[in-house]
């Protein structure tokens, strides 16, 4: 039942109310109401190809992080959890219970464990158990950004404070690098020889993997600011930008060549599948490249959002792509799109 009193009643409302010690509560809704996210365990449905316009409920369905692992399942990483999927049916396998499920970062070390890097840290997930297994490690910041693991089988994360190196069988911290050019690692990358590339605010940055010293800095780029890498087939790393997209020679320390069909588009990831082409997702549609001429060779719509925030090609006889509005996969085939209703809004 809503109260409704004139001006001067309220006021003397008010006043008795607070010589009793008592508030006024007067039509007021709760923000902090639950919102509980739906996981149908389906396949991605036949059919439904695109979302409602119209904003139902004020959950985020952001996937920003997907990755493949050793038995060819596929993790979702959303700002709605953990889950794994089996990439060929869709069919969800397991949801994970975190402590936090605004998660920014996916990787699997050499023995299989899912590594999860959030808003509020780093999280170890045993996938036989689908136990969290490890969090609350000391990081110079608890807002992770970007996970890499070496060929030594080391964890590096970025976060917005630099980068930690991390001993991912204990779980314990072996070294920071708190003074990183550019502050934010926002992307990571090794290249060739072994050796990390961090993307940050202010350009590229060389870390020597064995000691964690910074070898080189790149500096002065188009665009600034680095938001995503990929370590390409031939060895040279592809760059992506708020203003483009470039290809870098690590050995030459170099720019080999900026991609004018894509100039002036905000690049959000990257990644080869077995063509060697390249898909390049921006914040307005997701592209596929051939990286020996630059030109585009397709773009894929119909997905839930045109905002691209992660790629896992050729996962499951399949393109799986995650948006900001929730997760899709695209047919090798037909290249036709479908969301998967189990990451999508309903």
């Amino acid at each position: 039942m809503k109260l409704t009193l004139p001006n001067q009643k309220i006021t003397i409302f008010t006043i008795c109310l607070s010589l009793f010690g008592l508030s006024p509560l007067i039509a007021q809704e709760n923000p902090y109401r639950p919102q509980i996210p739906r996981y149908p365990n389906n396949a991605p449905p036949p059919g439904k190809n695109t979302l409602p316009s119209e904003i139902i409920d004020n959950i985020d369905y952001r996937v920003n992080a997907l990755q493949r692992d050793i038995k060819g399942n596929l993790w979702v990483g959303s700002w709605q959890g953990l889950a794994n999927i089996n990439p060929n049916t869709g069919k969800i396998l397991a949801r994970i219970a975190l402590p936090n499920v605004h998660i920014s970062a996916l990787a699997q070390d050499k023995v299989g464990r899912i590594w999860v890097g959030t808003a509020a840290g780093l999280i170890r997930v045993d996938p036989r158990t689908n136990k969290v297994t490890a969090h609350n490690i000391t990081l110079p910041s608890n807002r992770i950004l970007s996970l890499l693991i070496d060929r030594q089988g080391y964890l590096w994360v970025g976060s917005d404070r630099g980068i930690a190196l991390i001993s991912p069988d204990q779980g314990l911290l072996m070294k920071t690098i708190t003074k990183l050019p550019g502050v934010s690692a926002n992307t990571l990358s090794l290249d060739s020889a072994g050796n990390i590339w961090a993307g940050t605010l202010d350009g590229l940055t060389q870390i020597n993997n064995s000691n964690a010293e910074t070898i080189n800095r790149i500096a002065n780029l188009p665009g600034i600011t680095v938001q995503v890498l990929a370590l390409s087939p031939t060895g040279t790393l592809w760059i992506g930008t708020p203003r483009g997209l470039l290809e870098f020679d690590p050995k030459s320390a170099t720019i080999i060549q900026s991609i004018n069909d894509v100039a002036g588009k905000n690049i959000k990831s990257l990644n080869f599948d077995k063509e060697n082409s390249l898909w390049v997702g921006t914040e307005n549609g997701l592209l596929r490249l051939d990286t020996t001429t630059g030109k585009i060779l397709g773009e894929i719509g119909n997905l839930p959002s045109s905002r691209i925030l992660s790629i896992s090609p050729d996962t499951g006889n399949k393109l799986w792509v995650g948006t900001t509005e929730g997760l899709a996969w695209v047919s090798l085939k037909t290249w036709q799109a479908k969301p998967h209703l189990g990451f999508v809004r309903p």
